[in-house]
């Protein structure tokens, strides 16, 4: 016997809109045209909230809430866009630069990257805290992609999508805080890793140029992300 779907009723940007119980806001957002942006979330994936690009403002709530994790409820009155949001935006953007060694005009993926057009789109032509210059290495030893420690920001969307989609589990997060990054197996060279499957999905969720092809040169990475909703439709089980 099908279950019952309850539908909940709230405002997002003054505007009422209906969505089903379980739903989140950034889900019940994209369903009727509002704009939220996100860097580690993407549809087909498992959501984490952990970019806080996605954070909003809910009336009586003094926090900033991640519309990608937190859930819609009854009643709830949503701001997506506000002073306050676009200078948390601003300010998670700058961290997110100050942290690697981002440079946009030798990158792979110039003008094809969610960093760097989300950056354009909020205003961020500077940065005003201390860049860290981490030395991190280039590893180029798989037999086809690359990965630039120097351009991740750890949105761990390849740790998802590999273990997630692809059931291999090669990536995973080493370290914390500033000085994590992402591994292949037990933080071994990616060439010599023995679960990759070599399908190059992590390469292509990736929104900048930290994973690429070798055969790519300045500006001629373009991520090719279709096949997610589809193989997360084909693994949903039927009723």
């Amino acid at each position: 016997m099908p279950q019952e779907v309850r539908i909940r009723t709230l405002t997002i940007d003054g505007r009422p809109v209906g969505a089903r119980e379980g739903e989140t806001i950034l889900q019940v957002a994209r369903e009727n045209g509002i704009a939220i942006p996100t860097l580690c979330h993407l549809d087909g994936l498992g959501p984490i909230g952990a970019c806080r690009m996605c954070l909003v403002e809910i009336a009586g709530s003094r926090r900033l809430l991640p519309a990608c994790v937190t859930p819609v409820a009854e009643g709830m009155e949503v701001k997506t866009d506000s002073e306050r949001l676009r200078k948390y935006r601003r300010m998670v953007l700058e961290f997110l630069f100050s942290e690697r060694n981002h440079i946009c005009s030798v990158c792979v993926s110039n003008g094809h990257c969610e960093l760097q057009s989300f950056a354009q789109q909020h205003g961020v032509t500077s940065v005003r805290v201390p860049y860290l210059h981490p030395r991190l290495e280039v590893d180029a030893t798989h037999r086809r992609f690359v990965v630039d420690h120097n351009r991740c920001i750890l949105c761990t969307r390849c740790v998802r999508v590999c273990d997630e989609i692809e059931g291999a589990h090669t990536w995973d997060v080493m370290a914390r805080g500033w000085q994590s990054r992402v591994i292949t197996d037990l933080a071994q060279e990616w060439g010599t890793s023995e679960s990759c499957t070599s399908c190059g999905k992590c390469v292509h969720v990736c929104p900048t140029g930290a994973l690429f092809e070798k055969d790519k040169s300045v500006a001629e990475m373009v991520k090719r992300r279709q096949f997610l909703p589809y193989l997360k439709q084909m693994r949903e089980p039927r009723e």
